[in-house]
């Protein structure tokens, strides 16, 4: 099952439609920032675009800065989305079922296959932006790359310092893919799904401007989305960036689970 649901993820043009528009601005920011060669003042923009025309190897951290906050979470919405309630829409979910597969065999797949587009869309932007940065934009100084605190970071820990910062995006999005997952067993549109999901990663947005909610700001999806940051500091800062972990587990556990709750038990006779 899980199989079937990844040929289908690689053969609709919707998937490679979707990575193309998440390539598509960072390769916009590129070429402007190589033609003009002016950058954001440091601390304004997304996080070390400012850094980009002296060292162009910090560009994918950059283009996932740029996708991260908005352009990612609406393709993650999107496909999670329309998992679930897409079979619905079609009238292929009912077909599914009488064959010899459980709800919960059919729901994994259907997350995994969440999983594996968000993997490859976070390797796909930054692969294409490792090539832009160094095409357009440069390679980093002789005396190496210069990290958020003022220190030198060698090849190698530059290195193995964006192998994690791909990975905590990546959980970060699972939160969203959990949440759109547990919206499109709820809908029966996807399109429904998908903006419910958007709607409630703009809410969250709105109250972490909100100090009246501050109480809830520790436990919003959006909150520490760009703790990535803080792993380009020397030395590393860990506290937000494992916050944002476990904040983002949790939506993956709970979400899931309520996923599996109302699938099991929905009527998919309509």
């Amino acid at each position: 099952m899980i199989g079937v649901e990844l040929v289908k993820l690689v053969l609709r043009p919707r998937t490679w439609v979707v990575l193309g528009m998440l390539v598509a601005l960072p390769t916009l920011v590129a070429v402007l920032l190589a033609i003009t060669d002016v950058a954001p003042g440091p601390g304004e923009g997304p996080p070390f675009l400012s850094a980009v025309l002296s060292d162009g190897t910090l560009f994918p951290l950059a283009a996932l800065g740029v996708v991260l906050p908005l352009f990612l979470p609406i393709a993650v919405a999107v496909l999670g989305g329309d998992a679930v309630a897409g079979e619905v829409q079609s009238g292929t979910l009912r077909y599914l079922l009488v064959r010899p597969v459980s709800r919960l065999r059919l729901l994994v797949a259907k997350l995994v296959t969440v999983v594996v587009f968000v993997v490859a869309a976070v390797l796909v932007v930054a692969a294409v932006a490792a090539v832009e940065g160094r095409l357009l934009l440069g390679t980093a100084p002789a005396t190496g790359t210069v990290s958020l605190s003022g220190s030198t970071l060698t090849p190698q820990q530059l290195a193995w310092r964006t192998a994690l910062a791909l990975a905590y995006m990546v959980v970060c999005m699972l939160g969203v893919a959990a949440v759109a997952l547990f919206l499109s067993t709820v809908s029966s549109s996807s399109i429904g799904a998908a903006l419910g999901t958007v709607g409630l990663l703009i809410a969250s947005t709105v109250l972490l401007g909100l100090d009246a909610a501050s109480a809830l700001h520790p436990y919003l999806p959006t909150r520490y989305w760009l703790a990535f940051v803080d792993l380009f500091r020397d030395p590393i800062l860990w506290d937000d960036v494992v916050r944002g972990l476990l904040v983002q587990l949790g939506y993956l556990v709970v979400f899931s689970l309520a996923a599996w709750a109302n699938f099991s038990t929905s009527d998919v006779d309509e």
